[in-house]
């Protein structure tokens, strides 16, 4: 569970008295759910894994994907259902163990198993193999040419490590277990885990054998690593030099922080978009009429402008501009109209309004709380009261995959760059393997065939023509009610040369000190 952390100036002072030239002394809202790298699919969850562990290729400080643990990868000529991965040779964890074929087989079925959020990106796959100590082979269900797009967040470990530490499979965070891998590390990445305290600091060192050494810039030596949930003492630490860099500038701030000597703004398009779930299933919003009034209700340009302080994007569509499937036609939001909204509810049988609970994160996304706070105010013009729940995210997420919330806020990055992964997560029926964010309660066997068809469609006219048809459905159901894409402004000091990642993932092996 999560503490409100509020840090006083001299607190901060103290906690980083000792750091150096090569320290990165970095914060942001919210910690790390957990150091398992299979158990959580969360941006700040994997922002501090990718220090630690590696996977088989990743994504750079632009977005483009480059080689990592695998140094190249392609589909076998004569069977487009396997694809075969080189790994690169002289790797070791950081306990000193090699790296091999056997880590990555077991690294992607634990990554499959029960309690995995991670589970959903490999759905396709059939078997994983090793064909020799360095090279492996995955075979899909079906020919998948964009499998590549799912591995980038699919992290490596040391399957020994594992075994000795009875951490085969995943700890399962929603049902509040834990495992030796929620607190301790041993990947093959340019970082190794020095102390761990949760919602406090976590510090990492430089690890002397990574592969990389010579592929990356790798100046940073330490990473002292602490989350402040609360803006202003975020901000003050910031511009009294005790912190580095931050990744969440609040939009209030933004100004102060850019003219501010000794510091800089680093802005870029987030490939994320924020918006509300609701319940299709049971009560007042399982009427499509209430959730069309609902979604008109919504000012976004008020948002944009009162809220985000013009840092955002509105959206029609729970998709940002980053992804395949996009379309200016989908982008489009509805317009703002409080009658048509009070007309529909009235339809509905609702013209005196209901009562609803709105389940909102308080450190998870720019202005999180109060673009809930400011839909609570549009929701009452059309009668509807709105009662704000807003809880720290290791407390909030539960909740809304739960199902336990007929009314909440997400937000969604899409790491593949692919609609089908939204389509996986969100849209599908929740099953097994696939749906488990999708807690509305929708389900369409169609759509649900449509989705799963995409990973073994090869014909890319085909593919977009479904996935066309797939947003068409979800544009009419609408149990989703996009809000905007979010824009990224990175607060740091002159003295670091370091790009903007569109997933909102620092990669401190890339950063450069001026």
């Amino acid at each position: 569970m999560f503490k409100r952390l509020m840090l006083s100036a001299a607190m901060i002072t103290f906690a980083f008295a000792s750091a150096s030239a090569e320290t990165i002394r970095w914060a942001r809202a919210g910690d790390a759910i957990t150091m398992d790298p299979h158990a959580q699919n969360e941006g700040p969850t994997h922002a501090l894994n990718h220090q630690i562990y590696d996977s088989l290729l990743q994504r750079d400080m632009s977005g483009a994907i480059i080689p990592s643990l695998a140094t190249d990868w392609s589909a076998l000529p004569d069977n487009p259902k396997v694809w075969r991965f080189n790994l690169r040779k002289g790797v070791s964890f950081h306990n000193g163990e090699s790296f091999d074929s056997e880590d990555v087989v077991f690294s992607l079925n634990r990554a499959m198993a029960d309690g995995s959020e991670m589970k959903e990106l490999l759905s396709s796959i059939k078997e994983v193999r090793a064909v020799d100590s360095h090279v492996i082979d995955i075979e899909t269900n079906g020919a998948n040419p964009l499998l590549i797009n799912n591995l980038t967040n699919m992290f490596m470990m040391d399957k020994g490590w594992s075994e000795a530490n009875d951490v085969m499979k995943p700890h399962d965070v929603a049902k509040g277990e834990t495992n030796f891998a929620t607190l301790n590390t041993n990947g093959t990445g340019a970082f190794m885990l020095v102390s761990r305290s949760v919602d406090e600091k976590t510090v990492l060192e430089s690890n002397p054998n990574y592969w990389g050494k010579n592929v990356y810039p790798n100046q940073v030596t330490e990473i002292i690593y602490t989350p402040i949930q609360s803006s202003a003492t975020r901000v003050a630490a910031l511009l009294s030099g005790e912190i580095d860099i931050i990744q969440d500038v609040p939009v209030q701030d933004l100004e102060r922080v850019s003219s501010t000597d000794g510091l800089k703004l680093a802005t870029a398009a987030q490939n994320r978009v924020i918006f509300f779930g609701l319940n299709t299933v049971e009560g007042p919003t399982s009427e499509l009429k209430v959730r069309q009034a609902m979604n008109i209700a919504i000012n976004r340009s008020s948002i944009k402008k009162v809220v985000m302080r013009d840092q955002s994007d509105p959206t029609g569509v729970i998709m940002p501009p980053f992804v395949n499937g996009w379309t200016e036609t989908l982008n489009q939001y509805p317009e703002y109209d409080l009658d048509k909204a009070k007309a529909l509810m009235s339809d509905a049988g609702y013209s005196n309004g209901f009562d609803i609970v709105l389940n909102c994160p308080n450190d998870r996304y720019i202005n999180d709380e109060a673009i809930c706070q400011a839909a609570v105010g549009m929701m009452a013009q059309i009668g509807i009261n709105v009662t704000l729940d807003a809880k720290p995210k290791a407390q909030h997420f539960p909740i809304a995959k739960g199902g336990e919330a007929d009314f909440y806020m997400l937000g969604w990055g899409v790491p593949t760059f692919d609609s089908h992964y939204i389509f996986n997560y969100l849209v599908h029926t929740q099953t097994e393997n696939r749906g488990s964010w999708n807690p509305t309660g929708y389900s369409n066997s169609d759509v649900d065939a449509m989705i799963v068809s995409l990973e073994s469609e090869t014909d890319l006219s085909e593919r977009n023509n479904t996935i066309a048809k797939i947003w068409g459905n979800i544009q009419d159901a609408q149990m989703y009610l996009p809000i905007h894409n979010q824009v990224l402004n990175w607060g740091m000091s002159d003295g670091i040369e370091f790009q903007v990642q569109p997933e909102d993932q620092p990669h401190f092996q890339f950063l450069k000190f001026q």
